[in-house]
């Protein structure tokens, strides 16, 4: 716990840098259609040292995670073969993604609207749109919609709270990076069972 303790400070000392924000944005860029790390932790690190950009930092992931989104997309629907499904085999996805299809006939964009908000890994749902030729602007719209909901809900959260979220993060650090670990794990598992 001392060197996650340690990893957490270290990436507030992010707030202040100037690329701090441009990591944030590619981060959430990645997530969405390659990279298994949630943008969240890096949002809420840097907004945690800057609450009075908490929005800001919000707008940025959003926007990186639609881009994202738009990428996954397109890589479903032109690079399946030769990109997305060795990515889904190198994360052992494939079964998921199998599964994801049958999802996707059953609820459609309801299915990106859940993924975008929830921590079920939204890599497999963008690449899977893409990939069985979801309506295009209905699935950025959603993917909108979802994305910006979680990160603007944790930013105004982070601003409102400033520095007394802070101590209180920093004070249950252990638990709250439990409960973390927790429900990204919980989404790799609900994805599966689902």
């Amino acid at each position: 716990m001392q060197t996650l303790r340690r990893c957490y400070h270290w990436t507030l000392s992010w707030a202040d840098h100037p690329q701090a924000q441009w990591a944030l944005f590619f981060i959430a860029v990645i997530e969405a259609s390659v990279f298994p790390v949630p943008p969240d932790l890096l949002l809420i690190a840097l907004a945690l040292g800057r609450p009075d950009l908490a929005l800001r930092f919000a707008a940025l992931a959003t926007s990186g995670s639609v881009l994202g989104a738009m990428l996954g997309y397109l890589i479903g629907l032109l690079l399946f073969n030769n990109v997305a499904q060795p990515l889904l085999e190198f994360y052992g996805a494939m079964a998921q993604f199998e599964h994801v299809q049958q999802l996707f006939v059953e609820w459609g964009l309801a299915l990106v609207l859940i993924a975008g908000f929830s921590p079920i890994p939204f890599k497999v749902i963008t690449i899977a749109a893409g990939a069985f030729g979801m309506f295009f602007p209905g699935f950025l719209l959603a993917a909108l919609l979802s994305r910006g909901a979680r990160f603007y809900l944790e930013g105004m959260l982070l601003k409102w709270g400033g520095a007394t979220l802070r101590l209180w993060v920093e004070q249950y650090f252990e638990w709250i990076t439990l409960l973390v670990t927790v429900l990204v794990v919980g989404g790799f598992v609900a994805l599966w069972l689902w």
